[in-house]
C-alpha cells in the first residue's frame, strides 16, 4: 500500500479528530480554566495539505542559440499540490505544543516534509531582463526537503466570553532543500537544454504577531485564528490562519486554512509559499 492511499484512508479519521496546524487556538469549552494560575498543556497533531508554490532562479548554457547568442539566467515559478506530491512524500512531521500559566504562555510547533521527483506545473518562465518565455514547452521536477520550526511567548490582552486575544513575539527557522530540473523545448530545437537549480537555504526571522479565538454560539463552536509577520535573514516572512473548530472535554476539533510565505533576499534566488486545509487534534491536560 503506497504512502498515499493510506493517507487517503486515514483522511475521514482524521476529520473527526482534527485540530488547526497553529499554535493559535485557545480551548473554548473547558472542564478546567486554563487562566487559573496553574500549569496547563496542550499537544496538537496535525495534517497539513499545501500547494506549494515556489520560484528558483538559474543559468542557461552559454552559449545556447545559434550564432553564440547568450540567454544568460532564467526564472522559473513552479506550483505543487497534494495530488502531486503524497505519492512521492518520504517523511511528514506536523504538531504544535504549548505551555501557558496565567495569561502567560509559550508555543511551539514544527513542521518537517521531505519529497522528492516530482513532477510540477511551471506556471511561468523568464529569461533575461524579464522577457516571457510562455512560448517554450517546460516540464519540471522538483524535490523538496523542508524543516519550518516556530517558537514564541504571549501575553493575553483579551479575554471574555466572545473570544480571546493574544500578544505574541518569538522566532521561526527555516531550512530548506531544493532542487528544481528543468526540461524546455523550443522551436527548431533552438531552445533545447535541461537545466538543473538547487538551493539549500537556512533563515533566522523573529516575528511579531497576534493569536486566539472567536467563540460562536454556546461555547463549543469557535473561530481560531492566528497571524504573523517577520524579518530577520530573508526580507520577510508572514504567516496566517482562519478555522472552525468544536470543542470537547479532552480537546478541541478544527479544519483550518493555512499559509507560509517567505520572500527570501536577492541573493538566495528563491521564494516559497505554501497554502492549504490543517486538520488535526489537540489535547489538553
Amino acid at each position: 500500500m503506497t504512502l498515499s492511499s493510506t493517507l487517503r484512508r486515514l483522511l475521514p479519521a482524521l476529520a473527526v479528530l482534527s485540530i488547526s496546524a497553529s499554535p493559535s487556538a485557545a480551548p473554548a469549552a473547558e472542564t478546567t480554566d486554563p487562566y487559573d494560575g496553574g500549569w496547563h498543556f496542550t499537544l496538537t497533531p496535525y495534517l497539513w495539505l499545501p500547494n506549494v508554490n515556489g520560484r528558483l532562479n538559474g543559468q542557461f548554457p552559454r552559449p545556447i542559440a545559434p550564432g553564440g547568442a547568450d540567454l544568460g539566467e532564467f526564472s522559473a515559478s513552479t506550483e505543487i499540490g497534494p495530488n502531486d506530491y503524497l505519492e512521492h512524500l518520504k517523511l511528514g512531521v506536523m504538531a504544535t505544543g504549548e505551555v501557558r500559566k496565567g495569561a502567560w504562555s509559550a508555543f511551539t510547533d514544527i513542521i518537517y516534509i521531505d519529497f522528492g521527483d516530482q513532477r510540477s506545473h511551471v506556471r511561468d518562465l523568464t529569461g533575461p531582463e524579464g522577457r516571457s518565455l510562455s512560448s517554450v514547452d517546460r516540464n519540471a521536477t522538483t524535490s523538496l526537503s523542508a524543516t519550518v520550526w516556530t517558537l514564541a511567548g504571549a501575553y493575553t490582552l483579551v479575554r471574555d466570553p466572545r473570544g480571546s486575544l493574544d500578544l505574541l513575539a518569538g522566532f521561526r527557522y527555516v531550512g530548506i532543500e531544493s532542487d528544481l530540473k528543468l526540461s524546455i523545448r523550443g522551436s527548431d530545437g533552438v531552445l533545447d537544454t535541461t537545466r538543473r537549480a538547487s538551493r539549500d537555504l537556512t533563515e533566522w526571522d523573529g516575528i511579531l504577531g497576534v493569536k486566539g479565538q472567536i467563540r460562536l454560539g454556546d461555547g463549543h463552536w469557535h473561530m481560531p485564528y492566528y497571524l504573523d509577520v517577520g524579518t530577520g535573514s530573508s526580507n520577510w516572512t508572514w504567516q496566517a490562519l482562519l478555522g472552525v473548530g468544536y470543542a470537547f472535554d479532552w480537546g478541541e476539533v478544527n479544519l483550518s486554512i493555512r499559509s507560509l510565505s517567505y520572500d527570501f533576499d536577492d541573493k538566495r534566488d528563491a521564494d516559497l509559499r505554501m497554502t492549504g486545509p490543517t486538520l488535526g487534534a489537540t489535547f489538553r491536560w
